[in-house]
């Protein structure tokens, strides 16, 4: 839909309706009432590919790698400290009225949000009137799979996606069972992939992406990602398996900017919107089967998610080198066609 009607006016009601939703929470009569709000605001989150696309128009090519990498970074930033704060200012002995004030603060600051974007941000998306057809959504499908780079590149999301949901969702039962392991530990190693991951998106991926090439650094992410999960089979507890945690982390980091700046550049300028987010929609469905599957294999083998995350995740790597190729050759028939035009 951002292809179409604009990128400001698709965030500004993707986020007013979170601002509407977080308030609705706060007053929610039941759990049930509850869940209804929360799949609304869940709807109205998955904004995620129209923010990757307003990127995409402002910013050239070789440079998409970097700024969607600050995107990543901010993000992560936000999982670390969103949670910590809204900790502090939770009050359970209070009983429910005690999770309002959070729920307060996350609608004041989406509310921020929509006040800044519709100051200050410009909008990046100028549709043609000429252009007129736009594929459907099966259609649009169709041509993404088919696509010899797209194709390549949600196949890869979902692998890569289903490998770490489905380490991240166990490892909570799996360091417990293995280590001994409580909140405490689980909380503080999570905070250090947290960190891990915001540092690698802010002062390394742009910058190696932009020496090496995207493709050869989505291939050693996912590299970093297959030696992480291996390794944790062998990990003897303590620092070592909050090293492997933040090398996944590091591995992922260095990859998926790298994915969207590759689809950016290869996809219809005018459907960048569209398939980005049907990348994200392959990214989505991996964090639904992921952890199912991981919670099928734990109770029978309980390193099974990192050995089934390293299996997974390593013909990722072929899949990143074929993509890369691909792309390399589709840029250059491009460029050739441009100047014989």
């Amino acid at each position: 839909m951002s292809d179409k009607y604009g990128r400001k006016p698709l965030l500004i009601s993707t986020i007013t309706g979170n601002c509407l939703c977080y308030l609705a929470l706060a007053f929610a009569p039941n759990i049930w009432v509850a869940f209804a709000i929360r799949l609304v605001g869940g709807l109205a989150a998955g904004n995620g590919a129209v923010v990757q696309g307003y990127i995409a128009d402002v910013t050239p090519p070789e440079k998409r790698a970097r700024l969607l990498s600050y995107q990543g970074a901010a993000w992560n930033v936000g999982l670390i400290f969103g949670p910590m704060v809204g900790g502090l200012f939770a009050h359970p002995d209070a009983g429910p009225v005690g999770f309002r004030i959070p729920l307060f603060m996350a609608s004041g600051l989406a509310a921020l949000c929509v006040v800044a974007i519709a100051v200050f941000i410009k909008e990046s998306r100028v549709r043609e009137q000429a252009i007129t057809h736009r594929p459907s959504r099966w259609a649009a499908i169709s041509d993404a799979v088919g696509h010899p780079v797209i194709g390549r590149l949600m196949l890869l999301t979902f692998l890569v996606g289903f490998a770490f949901t489905g380490i991240e969702s166990t490892f909570g039962l799996w360091s417990q069972a293995k280590f001994g392991w409580g909140p405490r530990e689980i909380g503080v190693c999570f905070a250090f992939t947290g960190a891990a991951a915001a540092l690698t998106q802010t002062f390394l991926t742009g910058r190696l992406s932009e020496k090496y090439g995207a493709g050869k650094m989505l291939a050693i992410g996912m590299g970093l990602t297959v030696v992480a999960a291996a390794g944790q089979t062998l990990s003897p507890g303590g620092g070592v398996t909050i090293a492997l945690m933040c090398l996944t982390a590091i591995g992922q980091s260095v990859a998926w900017p790298n994915v969207s700046a590759m689809i950016s550049q290869t996809a219809d300028p005018y459907r960048q919107g569209q398939i980005l987010g049907l990348n994200n929609a392959t990214g989505a469905l991996a964090r639904v089967v992921g952890p199912f599957c991981a919670g099928l294999i734990f109770p029978v083998l309980l390193d099974g998610p990192f050995i089934m995350g390293a299996l997974v995740v390593a013909p990722a790597i072929f899949l990143a080198l074929a993509a890369s190729r691909r792309a390399a050759a589709q840029l250059a028939a491009e460029k050739q066609t441009a100047s014989t035009s």
